[in-house]
């Protein structure tokens, strides 16, 4: 049972949504709003308070695309956290191509950099006790019936991940949607590696699915934006079955991944096969590189060629 939960990303969307069911159930003593921005994050702190009626939410400032600033962020945390829930990130934009004083991308900074931190450190200083969940994507294995190509590297190499995680491998055609299954590969398969490095600590990954209610498609250029918005989202993907689900729904599956024992350390979760909603299902099943505890190992010593 998590008694004290921290979530990236916290202010809006998913995360907001996670920090609200996970603040009523009765064993949760705290959940710690992971944000960049501190007047949002006090708005969100007010919010969940009103919506839950309880007070046991606490912020802490940090960019997860700035390593220094979640290397600060964890001195200011003074008591063990059970659980973390690394849900900051998405396709980021128009600087997703953009170098970071890290070496990685902005589309990688964002998504990994700061999280593989985060994590580290806590468990360096002793202040995790229980679980991580890491946010991947049905992008990983693809979607056939959108059109989504699973992600399909050459070699999963230390060298290929690194093109990855700076963007290189994409060369001149540098597209942060195709990028973004890449970069959610390479954050899965280190969250694999930790699960077999740390067995004394739960590490699962978990997709939200395509959940309605958050901000993800403001980050796609602007026709994308639109079919999403007013076409794909309310009459496409419900017409399908299986596609398409509500923020609660998504958040839900974030608090069953570190709360609920079926679950297990060392799985990414996310829809059948094929879908981007309903049933969490071992996508190794399917997508059986995950099982690869070589490539896993690779994308790990890939992220800390950036990490200083």
């Amino acid at each position: 049972m998590n008694e004290s939960i921290l979530i990236t990303g916290a202010n809006i969307g998913l995360g907001k949504e996670t920090a609200r069911q996970l603040a009523l159930r009765k064993e949760t003593k705290k959940v710690i709003l992971f944000c960049r921005n501190q007047a949002k994050a006090e708005v969100a702190k007010k919010d969940l308070e009103a919506e839950t009626g309880k007070k046991i939410f606490e912020i802490i400032i940090g960019d997860v695309a700035d390593a220094d600033s979640v290397r600060k962020a964890v001195e200011k945390i003074k008591e063990c956290i059970d659980a973390v829930i690394l849900n900051a990130g998405g396709v980021v934009g128009k600087t997703a191509a953009k170098i970071t004083p890290s070496g990685m991308n902005d589309l990688a900074a964002t998504n990994i950099l700061g999280h593989v931190i985060l994590v580290e450190e806590l468990i360096k200083h002793d202040k995790l006790k229980k679980a991580v969940l890491s946010v991947s994507a049905e992008a990983v294995p693809g979607v056939k019936m959108l059109g989504m190509k699973p992600v399909a590297m050459k070699t999963s190499s230390v060298d290929e991940f690194a093109a990855v995680l700076d963007g290189s491998y994409f060369g001149d055609k540098f597209e942060a949607i195709q990028a973004y299954g890449y970069v959610k590969y390479a954050a899965t398969m280190w969250t694999l590696s930790m699960a077999r490095k740390y067995p004394d600590l739960k590490f699962v990954v978990v997709s939200p699915g395509n959940t309605k209610g958050t901000q993800a498609p403001n980050n796609l250029p602007p026709a994308m934006q639109f079919m999403l918005k007013y076409f794909m989202m309310p009459v496409v993907f419900p017409l399908i079955g299986g596609m398409v689900h509500k923020l609660e729904v998504g958040a839900k599956r974030f608090v069953d991944g570190i709360s609920d024992e079926r679950y297990k350390s060392g799985v990414f979760y996310a829809s059948k096969e094929g879908k981007l909603s309903g049933e969490l299902v071992d996508q190794s099943s399917f997508y059986t590189d995950l099982k690869n505890t070589t490539f896993q190992d690779n994308a790990n010593k890939a992220i800390h060629r950036f990490i200083k």
